[in-house]
């Protein structure tokens, strides 16, 4: 995901091409995280669709990787979010069949806030330092991580299926309604976009996520 303001038409090739390739790993990691810790709970399923790799042309989704950031881009949306294709998770192989699925969506985000939180950590190293090209760089370089990575874990937290919060808050649900909310993950998507380009009586999904993202940016001291 790219926060933008107005400027993500002006960027530099080489400065979106860093960030594209960024976004794209922090994705993947986070879609790798979620295959891993299926796996380690009893379903190997990601693992046999031969998604526990950092090889981008497994994880591309059309919808979420390409037509999803453009469509936001092209209406002047305050955020740019893409996505990686959601590994396949099998929840009858898993032990405890609804904990162990919100554990499994849970290490997703998990894994963007301890990159972004280990990224900026090295930012606050190296400002340290007198400053060089080369640590300009770094330090441009670093910020990008974990400001992507702060985006991808909170947008991925919104509690709509079938983004990662919603496996979460079904959690709180009874049974039964959890299953009828999980449902709504086949349209899900369309309810997103909705509500990232059609603010309904004055709340904007995209707004609000960057506000969420700056107030964690100002946490983290980037």
């Amino acid at each position: 995901m790219i926060p933008y303001k107005g400027k993500l038409n002006n960027m530099e090739p080489l400065t979106g091409l860093i960030t594209l390739t960024i976004l794209i790993y922090s994705a993947i990691l986070h879609e790798v995280a979620h295959g891993l810790v299926a796996e380690r709970l009893g379903d190997p399923t990601a693992r046999l669709a031969g998604r526990l790799t950092l090889n981008p042309k497994n994880h591309i989704d059309p919808m979420m990787s390409i037509a999803l950031p453009l469509i936001l881009l092209i209406s002047g949306s305050p955020i740019i979010i893409g996505a990686a294709k959601p590994v396949p998770v099998d929840p009858f192989n898993l032990e405890d069949g609804r904990k162990d699925l919100a554990l499994v969506a849970l290490s997703g985000p998990l894994t963007n806030v301890l990159l972004a939180i280990l990224a900026s950590f090295i930012v606050r190293i190296i400002v340290n330092f007198d400053q060089t090209e080369l640590l300009n760089f770094l330090i441009f370089l670093f910020t990008a991580i974990a400001k992507l990575n702060l985006l991808l874990a909170i947008f991925n937290l919104v509690p709509i299926p079938p983004l990662d919060g919603s496996k979460i808050f079904a959690l709180l649900l009874p049974e039964k309604l959890a299953n009828v909310y999980l449902s709504l993950g086949s349209i899900g998507i369309f309810i997103i976009f909705f509500l990232l380009l059609s603010p309904i009586g004055g709340f904007s999904l995209g707004e609000l996520i960057f506000n969420l993202l700056t107030f964690s940016e100002r946490l983290l001291g980037i």
